[in-house]
């Protein structure tokens, strides 16, 4: 019995493959990258895991410790052939990209790593907005664990952190409040 789905050939998978990657910021991870491939029911996971090593074997995708992204070869590749893919399949993988795509960009906006200093672990945070820094704070933390936490915390509510601290340096001082009860 046949599969169900629109993609059956090899040449399809490796087409939707790229076209995926075509549309994500960065790199993925593999699982997220073969959820999305998953997008039509045609596409086998033994026929994928061939096709996705086929695509790193001819330069068309390069995969490192942290997934796989699409190569210049495989981007002018992609913008070549992606229209051959089937309507329904194109819309129903951007629908599937579109949160992913959205969560790489937010991820890239942030920073928090660690590293060893003279006085202990020293975390680092950052955060931009697209278009340049809006934020860097350095913490000194008692210990790993602690800097750990900083980093998670960060990451997870970065923009409203970045709130409060713009809320905290905003407030008049307690003598300069008083002042502007007098004047009213």
């Amino acid at each position: 019995m046949g599969r169900l789905g629109f993609i059956h050939e090899k040449l399809d998978i490796k087409i939707l493959i790229l076209y995926i990657l075509r549309r994500l910021p960065g790199t993925v991870d593999p699982e997220t990258l073969a959820e999305l491939c998953q997008c039509d029911s045609g596409v086998g996971y033994f026929d994928y895991t061939d096709c996705l090593a086929e695509l790193v074997e001819t330069g068309h995708i390069h995969e490192n410790e942290e997934g796989y992204c699409i190569t210049e070869k495989g981007a002018r590749n992609a913008d070549a052939v992606e229209s051959s893919l089937p309507y329904s399949v194109r819309s129903k993988a951007q629908k599937l990209i579109a949160p992913v795509e959205e969560r790489m960009r937010r991820a890239a906006m942030i920073t928090a790593k660690q590293h060893d200093s003279q006085g202990g672990i020293t975390v680092e945070l950052a955060m931009s907005d697209g278009v340049g820094e809006i934020i860097r704070l350095n913490f000194l933390c008692a210990n790993e664990e602690q800097a750990k936490l900083i980093q998670k915390n960060f990451r997870r509510d970065a923009e409203g952190y970045y709130q409060k601290i713009v809320e905290l340096l905003s407030r008049p001082e307690e003598k300069d409040k008083k002042k502007q009860e007098k004047n009213k």
